[in-house]
């Protein structure tokens, strides 16, 4: 074999090697609720399910880092974490927690809201939290363990949707 042939061998050989490194997808999930141990212990049970994607739980700054074989990996993990009642923030414009709460704007009287990760006292003090803040919002029944609680007063719905999302809260409206 020639030297030529080695040398052109070799080289493709570090094209293709670099080519999957890059492949790689880092995408990190900020402002998730991640209050104490049961937060990252459900995150890392819906983690486990994707295959092809790992994550890293920083429960001081609720940061997600996640690291998936591609982007469409990366974005089933995004997905699957918005399902289980997790919401945060990333820096791409394509792989992000999309609204699919089902919202519409404007007032009502009463919103059920589905799917929220509440495991104990400190997420569902942050969830009420959340939700008071919201003008014309009077009352809930959220209570620590419950997947659904109702939000009563005269306030406008996705306005209760969006401060629940910004504490890292992803919720949908019962239907």
């Amino acid at each position: 074999m020639s030297l030529f042939k080695i040398f052109t061998t070799a080289g493709c050989a570090l094209i293709l090697m670099t080519s999957a490194v890059r492949a790689e997808t880092k995408v990190e999930l900020q402002g998730t609720h991640l209050c104490c141990g049961g937060c990252a212990k459900a995150v890392d049970a819906i983690i486990k399910k994707i295959d092809g994607v790992s994550n890293k739980n920083d429960t001081a700054t609720g940061n997600i880092a996640l690291t998936a074989k591609d982007d469409a990996t990366a974005q089933k993990a995004l997905d699957a974490l918005a399902t289980g009642g997790f919401h945060g923030k990333t820096d791409s414009k394509t792989l992000v927690q999309k609204d699919d709460s089902g919202v519409t704007s404007g007032k009502v009287k009463s919103l059920t809201l589905v799917d929220v990760h509440n495991c104990c006292g400190s997420c569902n003090r942050s969830i009420v939290k959340a939700i008071e803040k919201v003008p014309g919002v009077t009352g809930n029944t959220a209570k620590p363990k419950a997947e659904s609680f109702e939000v009563t007063g005269d306030f406008d719905g996705a306005e209760v949707v969006k401060a629940l999302f910004d504490a890292g809260f992803h919720v949908r409206v019962k239907k």
